[in-house]
């Protein structure tokens, strides 16, 4: 089950707060501790790709765009 059938689901059972309740208890989607889901970027929502080095949470394309302005330089 993806996470946008989820919140369809829960759209869906928003009437229905028991059987809401008891489908929360087993499908609700679990908190992430590694891998490549556990980090999103700060700037536009992506899990791929995650630069956290100096923590700056942010994707490679985010990176990119933003590189000049925190500082860094092209040495190529």
């Amino acid at each position: 089950m993806t996470a946008s059938d989820w919140r369809k689901i829960t759209r869906q059972l928003r009437g229905k707060p028991a059987v809401l309740k008891k489908f929360l208890k087993h499908n609700k989607p679990k908190a992430r501790k590694f891998g490549v889901a556990a980090y999103k970027c700060e700037v536009c929502g992506r899990h791929g790709a995650h630069i956290s080095s100096y923590n700056l949470n942010l994707c490679r394309h985010c990176f990119r765009e933003l590189a000049v302005e925190l500082g860094f330089k092209k040495y190529s």
